[in-house]
């Protein structure tokens, strides 16, 4: 019996009144649920009339943004929020996942397998993820997963290491897919971290039910040499907040966001930005990638878009901004060392069964040592993203392991994807197999800023 027909079910999010609301047991509970419903039937049965439902996007559209919510203003003006306490450390070097987190790992990866897997070439394709798995994702508690408990989510501590785990379990069954779910808790994480208490009582209700908002980070631009410290996107001071001005590129789901974070700089300095849809100055337009077209990124425009003086996520000294790019950074390694495993885990058994010369090409040397490199590499990747990882939920710095990280996993990502085209020789250059669409989306590794944070 399989881990999704054997869990039980609980009460609000599968959790039964007066126990623990922990991350295991709301991921747990939620995919019980999911096991009950026909959501996995219709995603990997569903017509190819319900995979286009985004298709618009590979020829380009340009509208405004999507009407949000209303989010009624509540808490208190200019009072810090509430903040998830570090992690403890154990003082010794160790990134074995705890148990916890093991089950952590072992619950989203089915969750990957068996309903992200099925879905990912046909959501590339589309670009965009189907309806259903983006709402299976919300019942297994992704958006909440950084979201402090006191406040409705299930994070007791800083959850750097759990979302690093989750990400990487998500990016095995695929890297565009997993964007898309992951980008709503990435904002709703950012409001954990930065977000003022009437900030975080405006916004973070509609995360924590049953009708979670889709929201982006946008801190991405198209301009050559793009430094994401140093955005061209303006914030000019008036005497009621502020005006932005700008263009914003590669926001994941950035049609149907009804909240963005968006990156600006005011007075010299980057500074985050809670901006809602529906505010005026704001279009969006289709602008599909190379890689990661399941995530369905969009163009954002910012003209004399006017936010209030408390739109302000964080500090306007640049250090909350930072914070941001690197745990963004850090999700984008985590996706790296995922998609990085699944071309392992299916290029070892096609070259011990791809007969060349009456023999497995796995007994050539070339071909075997190459696919030994991928593991060597690949392993590298994952203790140095662990490390950095660790380090940001125990609150400490980790800038260093954080750039370390995100280095190795730019140059060694993209070489792992390079070398799994290169072991199914043909076949790694067609749709038939999905090691082509793992290339192209470990292409962004590098590339990409913002988008999903952990």
């Amino acid at each position: 019996m399989s881990l999704l027909q054997s869990l039980r079910p609980g009460g609000r999010h599968g959790v039964p009144s007066g126990e623990s609301r922990d991350p295991i047991g709301y991921l747990v509970a939620g995919l019980n649920r999911l096991a009950q419903s026909d959501v996995l039937d219709r995603v990997r049965l569903r017509k190819p009339a319900e995979q286009a439902v985004f298709t618009v996007t590979r020829g380009g559209f340009k509208t405004l943004t999507a009407a949000s919510r209303t989010f009624a203003a509540s808490g208190r003006a200019g009072e810090p929020g509430v903040r998830a306490a570090p992690a403890p450390t154990p003082g010794v070097f160790d990134l074995t996942p705890t148990e916890d987190e093991q089950m952590l790992v072992d619950v989203v990866s089915e969750f990957a397998e068996e309903v992200v897997r099925p879905a990912a070439a046909e959501a590339d394709e589309a670009c965009a993820a189907p309806e259903p798995l983006l709402k299976a994702s919300l019942e297994i508690g992704l958006p909440i997963l950084g979201v402090p408990e006191s406040l409705g989510g299930i994070s007791e501590e800083r959850s750097a290491m759990a979302g690093t785990l989750v990400a990487e379990a998500l990016a095995h069954g695929d890297l565009g897919l997993a964007v898309a779910a992951l980008a709503p808790g990435s904002v709703a994480t950012a409001l954990g971290l930065w977000g003022t208490d009437a900030q975080q009582q405006t916004y973070l209700p509609a995360f924590t039910g049953d009708d979670v908002p889709a929201a982006a980070l946008a801190l991405n631009e198209p301009t050559v040499l793009f430094d994401v410290l140093s955005p061209s996107t303006t914030a000019t001071r008036t005497p009621g907040g502020y005006v932005l001005d700008g263009v914003k590129t590669l926001v994941p789901r950035g049609a149907q966001a009804e909240l963005f974070v968006v990156g600006a700089s005011l007075e010299g300095r980057p500074v985050l930005f809670l901006v809602e849809s529906s505010t005026p100055g704001l279009a969006v337009e289709g602008d599909p990638a190379m890689g990661v077209r399941a995530a369905s990124l969009a163009r954002l425009t910012l003209t004399d878009v006017a936010v209030p003086a408390d739109a302000v996520l964080g500090d306007t000294d640049g250090t909350s901004y930072a914070e941001c790019v690197r745990l963004s950074r850090l999700a984008w390694c985590a996706l790296a060392v995922g998609t990085g495993q699944a071309v392992l885990d299916y290029v070892t058994p096609y070259v011990k069964e791809r007969h060349a010369f009456g023999e497995p090409i796995a007994h050539r040397q070339s071909v075997a040592f190459m696919v030994a490199n991928i593991a060597i590499e690949l392993q590298s990747m994952r203790l140095l993203t662990y490390k950095a990882a660790s380090r940001a939920a125990a609150g400490k710095d980790f800038a260093r392991e954080v750039a370390l990280a995100r280095r190795l996993c730019a140059d060694k990502g993209m070489q792992i994807g390079l070398d799994g085209v290169q072991l199914l020789g043909g076949h790694g250059f067609v749709k038939e197999h999905p090691v082509e669409r793992w290339y192209r989306d470990l292409r962004a590794v590098g590339v990409m800023e913002g988008s999903v944070l952990v």
